[in-house]
């Protein structure tokens, strides 16, 4: 009987990795090229037939080909969504199916590298799929398990990302710390407060969960940051809240709202959306807003908008203003973006995750200044202003930046040897 094969698997909203160990020694599998990382994307080519993941995803849809792009998938478990089907070019398909091909892809890559079968995954999961509502967190759950066993793992167990993260950071502590998990992606924020000891998984005899204090989640990550920043700064260039001829009446907000949600933005591109703009295009006071955001529609230009904006997001990390250009919607069209601009767009947002990061503090029993180290993982922790505010409430702790697309991923592959080896 062969020896199963093992790894772990983080699929994410904005970006996934899959981790093996060898020789004791955790590592990223290449995924796309030479890079351990792969954009969670997925773009249908309706000219060849082909499906394009990651990187290649992004830019065959840039070049202008003629498909259907597909982003922030996970985004959709735990909703109605996902028990839905989509329109892929003249074919109606699952959703379920289209997270499964995008796992698959992952899986496959893994096991031409290994040139051997992977039957064991521990797959992360945020701390909740779904805020305030256990059920459809479960749901979520065994939704992503099917699918997992789909494809092919015939053995799916679970992990905390941020309790991944924490296995990760243990490999190189160096003494016993109060440990504050950071990890902030593109969909949710999750926290774990443990006490680390280094090298000692199995510290006198007891498994290392039993050394977490205290685990927290909101359902607030990068793509939100994205969302908000589009509707204060780009949404108003196409009607978002513009007054409509009848006194006191606005321009709904439902059609920007889904515009800047990455995964909602294929459902605009209907006869249905197209009809209503018409309409109330002409009971708009400024028509030429809705002017661009019909023509957007029907370029079917969503997610360039949406790749722009987070675009701008990530350069404004380390610039205090940005230009971001609007030209293919209209000649010229371009909006200027500050740090200002996006530290007011994300305010309210850094405060609920402020307040998930204080009642995990409760539920350990500790205090912010009790923490000795804040380990951080996520694309998002990569923003000043949301690394600055966060590890604020730790004032004492050491601040270790992870990895912040891979340590989730390693744990995850060190979790899967402790469970299955």
């Amino acid at each position: 009987m062969n020896k199963a094969v093992f790894c772990g698997l983080d699929f994410g909203t904005s970006n996934s990795t899959l981790g093996l160990v060898k020789n004791g020694k955790a590592h990223l599998v290449p995924l796309e090229g030479d890079s351990v990382t792969i954009p969670s994307a997925l773009f249908f080519d309706f000219e060849d037939h082909h499906v394009h993941f990651g990187r290649d995803a992004i830019a065959t849809y840039l070049e202008g080909g003629e498909g259907r792009m597909m982003r922030a998938l996970k985004s959709i478990l735990g909703t109605p969504t996902i028990n839905e089907y989509t329109m892929v070019g003249n074919e109606r398909k699952p959703f379920t199916a289209v997270l499964a091909l995008f796992l698959l892809h992952m899986k496959r890559k893994a096991e031409t590298v290994l040139d051997d079968e992977i039957s064991h995954v521990v797959m992360g999961r945020p701390i909740h799929f779904v805020d305030y509502n256990p059920d459809a967190d479960a749901e979520a759950e065994q939704t992503l398990k099917s699918i997992a066993n789909d494809i092919g793992f015939s053995h799916v167990e679970f992990e905390y990302e941020p309790v991944a993260a924490a296995r990760d950071f243990q490999q190189i502590a160096s003494r016993e710390e109060i440990a504050l998990i950071i990890d902030i992606g593109g969909g949710t924020s999750d926290f774990t407060i443990l006490k680390v000891l280094p090298d000692q998984p199995h510290a006198n005899g007891n498994d290392a969960r039993d050394l977490i204090l205290a685990n927290a989640g909101i359902h607030i990550g990068g793509t939100d940051f994205d969302r908000w920043l589009s509707l204060l700064r780009v949404m108003p260039l196409m009607g978002y809240q513009s007054e409509m001829t009848k006194p006191g009446r606005l321009m709904p907000v439902g059609y920007y709202h889904d515009l800047a949600t990455w995964q909602k933005i294929n459902f605009l591109y209907d006869h249905k959306t197209h009809s209503e703009l018409r309409y109330l295009r002409r009971e708009a006071r400024e028509p030429h807003l809705l002017d661009r955001l019909i023509h957007l529609l029907d370029l079917r230009e969503g997610h360039r908008l949406a790749l722009n904006v987070e675009e701008a997001k990530i350069v404004l990390s380390d610039q205090e203003k940005t230009e971001l250009s609007l030209g293919f919607v209209e000649k010229g069209l371009t909006t200027a973006i500050s740090r200002e601009h996006l530290q007011d767009s994300i305010s309210d947002g850094t405060t609920r995750i402020r307040r998930t990061i204080a009642d995990a503090l409760v539920q350990a029993g500790i205090k912010g200044e009790d923490i000795t180290v804040c380990f951080l993982t996520g694309g998002s922790t990569r923003l000043p202003l949301i690394r600055n505010s966060l590890t604020a409430m730790a004032p004492n702790a050491v601040v270790v930046e992870g990895d912040a697309f891979g340590s989730v991923g390693t744990g995850l592959a060190l979790e899967a040897e402790r469970r299955f080896a």
